[in-house]
Formats: structure tokens, sequence, C-alpha cells
């Protein structure tokens, strides 16, 4: 099932429900995939892209988090953590920190890199393997920190 059925399924049972924070979660999510099949690209949209698209989309909340917790908004703030919550429902599973590292630790000695000079070697790669199962933010503090 696609994820753009997938929505419109859980959006019903959302609305049946009357589940307020689903809702906005879910219209969320409805919203980019429209605006992704109208671009004017003709592109169709691959689960990549659908990936890349639920991964930005918690991005752009984690950051509004970030600023609404900065100027002690807590009333954004909630709404804001509910909505990730809902979103990274349809994200593949993330890997735990363990995994990350023992799977960077592995790319780096595939790519034989010594030092922080060697770091968009590592990323790119990192960045491929790990699409979906992982953050940029995170990848990329953990091959500071095993570079560094």
């Amino acid at each position: 099932m696609s994820l753009e059925a997938k929505i419109n399924t859980d959006l019903k049972t959302a609305m049946k429900a009357k589940d307020q924070v689903a809702l906005r979660g879910i219209r969320a999510i409805k919203s980019a995939i429209l605006l992704m099949k109208t671009d004017g690209s003709g592109n169709e949209i691959t689960e990549d892209a659908e990936i890349k698209l639920l991964q930005k989309l918690v991005k752009q909340r984690k950051d509004s988090l970030d600023i609404y917790e900065k100027q002690n908004r807590e009333d954004l703030a909630v709404k804001e953590r509910e909505e990730i919550a809902v979103i990274e429902k349809y994200l593949p599973a993330q890997l735990s920190a363990e995994e990350l590292e023992s799977i960077i630790k592995g790319i780096i000695e595939q790519t034989g890199a010594e030092s922080m000079r060697d770091m968009g070697k590592v990323m790119g790669m990192a960045s491929k393997q790990l699409a979906g199962r992982a953050d940029g933010k995170t990848i990329s503090s953990v091959v500071k920190s095993l570079l560094g």
C-alpha cells in the first residue's frame, strides 16, 4: 500500500474517532504529498521520495519545536511534539545509536577515511545507506565523533 493510500485510510479513521492530534499530522502529510504530485516535474513519487518527504516534515517540526522551547512557548511546543509523533509513525524504524555507530565504522573502513578531511566521503555513503533509518544530523554527529 502506498503512503498516499495509507494516509487516506488513516485520515478517515482519525475523522471518525475525532482525533484532532492525528488529523493535524495526517493532513500535513497529505498536503505535502499533494504539493509533491503537482510540482510540475512529472516525476513518479517513489518510496524513497516519500521517506525524504516525511523526514523533511519531521525536521521542520523539530526546528519549530526548538524555537518554541527557547521562547518558553510550551503551548506551541506540545502541538509540534504531537505532530512529530504522528508523522514518525509512517517512517521506517530508526536505528539505535549502537547500530548506527557500527554501520558508520564499517563505512569509514570501506572508504579508508582517517581524518575530518574525509568526512565528505563518509557522509555521502552513509546518507545513501541509512536513508530513512537515521536523520542527517545524527549521522553527522556520529561521523564527527568517530573521525575527530
